[in-house]
């Protein structure tokens, strides 16, 4: 099982505000509370620990899961982890993800490894805590068409259905015919077998979206111990209460996150999300539509609904339910009702992440650490010695098209396609030609300037068509390299952005969860190639 790695920035991949995070840049410092070393993890459980009402909310959370947890079968670390939470010395660590069909791409396996590896080094550091990796389902969510489908092998497989309100409770009917398409897909074998019985037990034997996810994942990480939460539940809700009375009426998301915007996009980025006046949705059966203040009243957006303050403060109190976090919010509804130290995101995750720093504070919650999750390519045995004899190194892998081909061009040509000799040597002859225009005639100067970029120009165009050329003479060992990146860049893009664990399970089966755990390093900060 050989590991590499390469720096995120060496990518290409990652935008340059998660790259700076990473390395520490001063200007970032505002808006997070403590990077993701192992040594600060002690001053954030010191922190969670002094919070208010902390062991009235683990109580109630230990009382949603166990109900939430009576038609799963857990695997006997995760019981051990789910009892743990009532005690004052254990800690979560938190990542989220959308309730995709069979997990969606493959990073949702990275997330979740990051978490479970994460907790495990923690507890070396301090064995006299408990750690406990949770996986935050998405199930609030109304963005179907981000969630309906997964790619297996070049082809989307999709649920087609109405839409319509969460996520999470939409109701599986329907999902035998994608069964039908998946079984094919799929074929024979015995890790094919696995994936079809996973995916009939989750869709077929659940009655909703949240269930089925909570199943699918448990079958997949129980023995690792993780513990999975469905935050859609009225009990869960009236712990947050007070943050969202103080959003409905002194619309504090929208002030502080307002601010904290204007300070990015001096910083030269780009912010992710906009505060709305009211970051609370209303939600019901097949409805989620946001709560607005007009004409003196609350209204929910698209519906028949509206109160005083005085109605729907009553209205929050009697039925925390009906009121649903939105991407402003969510983060804080999550640390309000787990005794959570750090999440776990991807970058455009953090990145919005970044944004709420300010809403904590005026809510006067503790903000977590923020560690961005494992990324990894996993590459066969067979793909890495190809990649040897290509002579390839990893770095090349992650050119973008053009550039890749370009320099396996240059590398493998039996002639010279770099002209740098050969315009350095030009460069030089029109310095002679400058000074010598300076001496007779400054006049002429310009017209010796332009000859030297058209002569510059001429050059860049031969090399070019040089390339071009040999690129013909060597289509097939072209073909051979182009093939590999295509192998392990789906679509131009990331191999975990794209691909879904299926296909990488039908060859490697259990052991690819194995091999992902022993290899994944979360505080390293590095992006992994993962040999299996």
């Amino acid at each position: 099982m050989p590991t590499d790695c390469i720096s995120f920035r060496d990518t290409n991949y990652f935008s340059s505000f998660i790259c700076n995070y990473l390395d520490e840049t001063p200007e970032l410092k505002p808006l997070y509370h403590r990077f993701p070393t192992l040594e600060n993890f002690k001053s954030q459980i010191e922190e969670k620990s002094k919070s208010s009402d902390l062991d009235y909310g683990r109580k109630v959370l230990s009382e949603v899961l166990e109900k939430q947890y009576k038609s799963i079968e857990a695997s006997e670390l995760t019981i051990k982890n789910l009892e743990s939470l009532k005690s004052e010395n254990t800690f979560t660590i938190t990542t989220g993800h959308q309730l995709n069909l069979f997990t969606g791409p493959l990073y949702f396996l990275h997330k979740i490894i990051s978490a479970i590896n994460l907790t495990n080094e923690l507890k070396e550091a301090y064995p006299d805590y408990n750690f406990v990796p949770v996986y935050w389902m998405a199930s609030e969510d109304h963005d179907f068409d981000e969630i309906n489908y997964f790619n297996f092998k070049g082809k989307k497989i999709q649920w087609n259905r109405p839409d319509g309100g969460a996520v999470g409770r939409f109701s599986t009917e329907g999902l035998d015919k994608v069964f039908e398409i998946v079984s094919a897909e799929f074929g024979p074998g015995k890790q094919a077998e696995q994936l079809k019985t996973w995916f009939k037990e989750a869709y077929l034997n659940h009655n909703n979206l949240s269930d089925a996810t909570r199943y699918l994942a448990n079958a997949i990480f129980s023995e690792y111990g993780l513990v999975i939460i469905d935050a859609d539940d009225k009990d869960l809700k009236r712990l947050f209460v007070p943050q969202m009375q103080k959003e409905l009426i002194e619309n504090i998301g929208f002030n502080s996150v307002s601010e904290t915007n204007l300070e990015i996009e001096k910083l030269g980025y780009k912010v992710q999300v906009n505060p709305r006046e009211i970051n609370l949705f209303y939600i019901q059966d097949t409805l989620r539509e946001r709560i607005v203040f007009e004409d003196n009243v609350f209204k929910v957006n698209n519906a028949e609904l509206s109160w005083t303050k005085s109605e729907i403060l009553a209205h929050l109190q009697e039925s925390p339910e009906c009121f649903s976090p939105n991407v402003i919010m969510r983060p804080l509804y999550q640390e309000v009702i787990l005794p959570n130290l750090c999440y776990i995101g991807g970058g455009g995750e953090l990145a919005y992440w970044f944004q709420l720093k300010s809403n904590f504070e005026a809510q006067q919650v503790p903000f977590p650490i923020l560690l961005l999750r494992n990324s990894v390519l996993i590459r066969t045995d067979k793909q890495y010695r190809k990649q040897q004899n290509l002579g390839l190194t990893d770095a090349d892998l992650f050119l973008k098209r053009d550039s890749y081909i370009n320099k396996r061009v240059r590398q493998i040509s039996n002639i010279s396609i770099d002209f740098t000799v050969q315009e350095n040597h030009l460069i030089e002859q029109f310095k002679a030609l400058h000074q010598l225009a300076k001496q007779t005639d400054k006049s002429f100067l310009g017209a010796v300037e332009a000859q030297e970029k058209k002569q510059l120009k001429g050059l860049k165009h031969l090399e070019k068509r040089l390339l071009n050329a040999q690129k013909k003479n060597l289509a097939d060992q072209i073909s051979r390299a182009t093939d590999l990146q295509e192998q392990l860049f789906p679509n131009k893009s990331l191999q975990e952005r794209n691909t879904n664990f299926s296909e990488l399970y039908l060859e490697f089966g259990d052991n690819l969860i194995e091999e992902l755990v022993a290899a994944l390093q979360p505080l390293k900060g590095d992006f992994t190639i993962l040999t299996i």
